[in-house]
């Protein structure tokens, strides 16, 4: 196997479908990323991935938040996580078009905010513009100083991609990593 790797933009709609809970979405659009660039590249291993923040309400149930897009929702999904638990859930799809070869996980981690008030959110927001960001936040960057605990089997899920079981499963098809 050799060591090249591509980017390329699936080209996939994500928006969510009605009643479709955080696990049915991010489960369906990674699988929906993969599969559109393993079509213009069967015989390559392909990986598509996909994350939505929850919320959990008694009154409400599941509140996916999905990436704001503007900063005033950005502000509102940061006013709906101070002082909870948000579960961040990260799908990943690893196919190859020409044999069939699949391999799919989800990772959860969880995000414990500290109470912030309308101050912090707007520095935050205004700073780090988080707006293509699942909930609104990314830990990378100035976001980890929104939070109280973090807790997760891989960190690198939090940003996207998680590298841990990633890199499992692609020396599993036959990658040397390193």
């Amino acid at each position: 196997m050799h060591d090249s790797f591509l980017c390329e933009a699936p080209g996939v709609d994500e928006t969510r479908h009605d009643d479709e809970g955080a696990l049915a979405l991010v489960t369906r659009l990674a699988l929906a990323k993969a599969r559109a660039v393993a079509a213009r590249h069967p015989g390559a291993w392909v990986i598509g991935s996909d994350q939505a923040a929850v919320l959990d309400s008694a009154a409400q149930g599941e509140i996916v938040l999905g990436k704001p897009g503007t900063a005033e929702r950005c502000t509102q999904a940061l006013r709906s996580c101070s002082g909870r638990t948000v579960a961040y859930r990260t799908a990943v799809a690893v196919l190859r078009q020409s044999d069939g070869g699949a391999h799919q996980f989800v990772d959860t981690t969880r995000v414990k905010f500290r109470e912030l008030d309308e101050a912090t959110i707007e520095r935050y927001v205004a700073r780090e513009s988080p707006l293509d960001c699942a909930g609104g936040f990314k830990s990378e960057g100035l976001g980890i100083s929104l939070c109280e605990t973090i807790e997760s089997e891989d960190p690198t899920a939090l940003i996207g991609l998680p590298l841990i079981r990633l890199c499992a499963v692609l020396r599993r098809v036959g990658y040397r990593i390193p």
